[in-house]
């Protein structure tokens, strides 16, 4: 049975209100990110990184075909087979662990190739470029990673989605080192800038 509280309570006596909601639960990741994106045959660099500070990986069985986790988060070895795998990986505090699922997307080694690594560009004017790829396995995004930033010319960047942007202040032809990774299938290219 339920009993409800008048609206006003009585002369000299505190009304009390209680909550019976069950509070819900929210989705929490004890990783920074916990899918990855693999290639068949490609040695895996990744690592798992905790959310919080001051927690350990505890390592365990494999975690896909070929797929393995050391105690300091590094994922290892070369996936074998092409297929989405989950698999626990125990978060530890102390003497405390729970498990935290991690997904590995598995996929097939498709060739890839960049398409276009030149672009022109004008003292003073905004540069709205990418760099693309052709190929490679669909529904998956490349990452673009600048590995001399020093080789940039002065006000334009490139981002990890490889859009480069920005406004060139001096003219010249740069060319600078670029890592570009689809599925953990790494190539490093050079992007040249030609700015007049």
């Amino acid at each position: 049975m339920c009993a409800f509280l008048p609206a006003l309570p009585s002369v000299g006596a505190r009304a009390i209100y209680m909550a019976r909601a069950t509070p819900t639960a929210t989705p929490y990741s004890a990783l920074v990110e916990d899918t990855f994106y693999l290639t068949v045959g490609i040695e895996v660099e990744q690592r798992l990184l905790p959310v919080e500070k001051g927690v350990s990986i505890r390592p365990g069985p494999l975690l896909a075909p070929g797929i393995g986790v050391d105690a300091s988060g590094r994922v290892y070895g070369r996936p074998e087979r092409a297929g989405t795998f989950a698999a626990p990986v125990q978060i530890c505090r102390g003497r405390t662990c729970s498990a935290q699922q991690v997904t590995f997307v598995v996929l097939r080694n498709v060739p890839w190739a960049p398409a276009v690594l030149t672009f022109p560009g004008r003292v003073g004017e905004r540069l709205y470029e990418s760099i693309t790829i052709r190929g490679g396995p669909a529904g998956v995004p490349p990452a673009f990673t600048v590995t001399n930033h020093e080789a940039l010319p002065e006000g334009v960047t490139i981002g990890p989605d490889g859009q480069v942007g920005g406004v060139p202040t001096t003219p010249g032809v740069s060319r600078v080192p670029v890592r570009i990774c689809l599925a953990g299938n790494c190539a490093g290219v050079v992007v040249t800038l030609i700015v007049v």
